[in-house]
């Protein structure tokens, strides 16, 4: 068992845990030094010296990875790398290899162990053989293929996080075509939104759902998305709500039950169709802060060998270890949690609320299902240390081993809760990444201490770095993250995006490539300390970040601009201290043109919150409402959104932005005298 020490004081530079010597020799991370040593005579003295040279030799680095987890190719590789001249876009990764993510899953398949259990607000805990998972991905597998799904055809699914949002998944994934979801807490227009943009041929839908004791029916919202996806071939409904429940809206040839589907004949083996390591595996999407959220496409090789690393070797999951992290279907955590069976891991999931019936049903759920691995969003951990939630001196969690954090910095005292209430010799793995890669690229390290509020290291295979103002490498200093090298899971593209055209990648190239020239610039602030643990202050972009979810500006002023009374809005998210969020929202009425007297009244900002929650979510409503005069916009049309808000947070006005690139610089005034008195009020908040 590793041991802790949690007595120190926070501004020690002490760590709060260390690895025992039992944890280090058992590591997969221990394992793969001492097979690089064996096998390839490379010696590095710790784990430093291995990131260098993972980060340096990225050919020999990425090859060592198919080596040591042995990826299985239909067709051998040519080159483990091919670079463009200038740039990362377009670079190429195991050219020749063929290849399948759901076969390396099904490697794992045993009889020993189940392949997933599973628990909801109104399921008790059940399990999923794998002999039972793999004759529900055999039938889904053979009624996409009857229906000509091919590969490259897009599968959607609008399911919340069941098993048979699982078994979906590796029956798309096990044809060669690509995955694409949303949680069914998103409005349909943001559904709309997203998969209108990819044009599916199948989606999974859901009757309905529990959240919060209720029960929720999607079955209108779900038939109008039908409608709204001219392209969709056949619907595929799953009777969560209501077991007996049959689809009556929508033409009826479309439309099938789950359970009509697994009636397929399972005799027939499951095949698992072999793609080019560059194909895409699924469709992940932007949080849509300019415009429709972006199709963030990643490669199925990529993806593969990048899950490998970070569940293994940063976070050491063994086989037969129970993984569990609390995530819904539209958060990339569910993809990276679903990894956790490629590397021999049993799949934990739950559907509901993490606060009801209160806030002890997750830690009651992970000792119940013996859960060695725990994951949840900064967010959630630090709502149960406000709830004074503890479970030190009990019995529970004996099987815990590492606790996981991430969607948003997690503050030194939610380090301090993790080892003082819930486990003093657990190993807390903070990490940092995102819908980008499908993964961290900062994260834990089972050879290095833990300190407070630190990430442990710079995760192998990425080049990390923090930069000042003259894009040259600091530490201790704020900067901002980029990424010096490319990494197999980064996008192949952005869906739509003219990959293919030589002035192509114009959307991919602005989210990434905008400031630094050849350069992944990635929106952190954050700080790189001398001992090379990470610390991340904070999105330095305007990207709304609510409860470690991020959440488009776009979709906020489209819900906010469709009330009458509303002519035009900005909306930021101001990070505060102790891990907290505020998130305001500016409006400009309409009649504030004609009568200067008009103001913003209760009646309005209720229907301005109910239009958020109803197209959106919950997480799109602002904590507070502001009427402004106006709202500032580049001399190109833009809203200055990253300025205003950096301005909220105390910023020199004359540091964010130059009055002469705005279109009607005399805004800004409002919002400086607004952060001078929200000041004090945001502290106590």
């Amino acid at each position: 068992m590793a041991s802790a020490t949690t007595s120190i004081p926070p501004d020690s530079k002490e760590p709060i845990w260390k690895p025992d010597r039992r944890l280090i020799d058992q590591s997969q991370m221990k394992r793969y030094l001492d097979w690089l040593f064996v096998k390839k005579g490379l010696y590095f003295r710790d784990y430093h010296d291995l990131w260098d040279w993972s980060t340096t030799d990225l050919e020999d680095f990425w090859r060592s990875i198919w080596q040591f987890f042995n990826v299985q190719s239909h067709r051998d590789y040519q080159d483990v790398i091919e670079k463009p001249a200038s740039g990362m876009i377009g670079t190429r990764w195991f050219t020749g290899a063929t290849l399948n993510y759901a076969e390396h899953i099904f490697r794992n398949k045993t009889s020993e162990r189940p392949a997933i259990l599973f628990q909801s607000e109104q399921q008790s805990l059940t399990s999923l053989s794998w002999s039972e998972l793999e004759q529900q991905v055999t039938a889904i597998a053979h009624y996409l293929r009857e229906n000509n799904v091919r590969p490259g055809d897009r599968v959607v699914s609008v399911l919340p996080n069941i098993p048979e949002a699982v078994v979906a998944f590796l029956a798309t994934n096990s044809v060669g075509a690509i995955w694409s979801s949303c949680s069914p807490d998103f409005g349909t227009p943001s559904i709309i939104d997203r998969f209108r943009q990819i044009e599916p041929k199948v989606l999974f839908a859901i009757d309905g759902y529990h959240y919060n004791g209720k029960p929720i029916d999607k079955t209108d919202a779900l038939s109008d998305l039908q409608t709204a996806l001219p392209t969709l071939k056949k619907v595929v409904w799953v009777a969560n709500l209501d077991p007996d429940f049959e689809p009556t809206t929508g033409p009826r040839s479309k439309s099938i039950l789950w359970n009509s589907v697994l009636q397929t004949n399972t005799a027939i083996p499951l095949v698992f169709e072999p793609v080019p390591f560059e194909h895409p595996i699924w469709i992940l999407f932007s949080s849509g802060t300019t415009g429709k959220p972006k199709a963030i496409t990643h490669s199925v090789g990529g993806c593969l060998l990048e899950h490998l690393k970070a569940l293994a070797l940063h976070q050491d999951v063994q086989p037969g270890d129970r993984y569990f992290w609390y995530s819904t279907t539209g958060w990339m955590m569910w993809n990276y949690s679903v990894a956790s069976l490629l590397v021999g891991a049993t799949l934990v999931i739950y559907d509901g609320s993490a606060g009801y019936p209160n806030m002890d049903v997750l830690w009651n759920l992970a000792e119940r299902a013996r859960v060695n691995h725990f994951g949840a969003g900064a967010a959630y951990l630090l709502a149960c240390m406000r709830a004074g939630l503890s479970y030190v001196g009990s019995s529970k969690l004996v099987h815990l081993k590492t606790i996981g954090s991430t969607g948003s910095p997690l503050p030194p005292e939610g380090f301090r809760w993790v080892y003082e209430s819930v486990k003093k010799d657990v190993w807390l793995v903070s990490l940092s990444g995102g819908t980008d890669i499908c993964s961290g690229f900062v994260g834990g390290c089972p050879l290095l201490p833990v300190y407070e509020g630190e990430i442990q290291c710079r995760m192998l295979g990425c080049k990390l770095e923090s930069f000042d103002e003259n894009a040259k490498p600091i530490r201790n200093e704020l900067g901002e993250m980029v990424i010096l090298e490319p990494m197999p899971s980064m996008p192949i593209y952005f869906w739509n995006d003219n990959h293919n055209d030589s002035a192509g990648n114009q959307r991919y190239k602005s989210s990434y490539f905008d400031q630094y020239d050849g350069i992944w610039r990635h929106g952190d602030w954050i700080k790189i300390t001398d001992r090379k643990t990470v610390i991340i202050y904070g999105r330095s972009d305007a990207t709304l970040n609510r409860d470690g979810v991020r959440i488009g500006t776009s979709e906020v002023y489209s819900a906010v601009e469709s009330v009458p009374d509303v002519a035009d809005s900005l909306v930021v998210c101001l990070e505060l201290p102790g891990g907290r969020y505020f998130m305001p929202l500016f409006v400009v009425l309409k009649g504030q043109t004609t009568d200067p007297a008009t103001e913003l009244n209760a009646e309005m900002a209720q229907r301005i919150r109910l239009a958020l929650r109803t197209q959106y979510s919950p997480r799109h409503v602002p904590d507070a409402i502001f009427q402004v005069p106006e709202i500032p916009y580049t001399i190109s049309g833009k809203k200055v959104e990253a300025p205003v808000k950096k301005i909220l947070m105390g910023i020199s006005p004359e540091r964010v932005t130059s009055r002469d690139t705005l279109r009607n610089p005399s805004a800004l005034d409002t919002f400086i005298l607004l952060a001078d008195s929200m000041k004090s009020d945001l502290l106590v908040k």
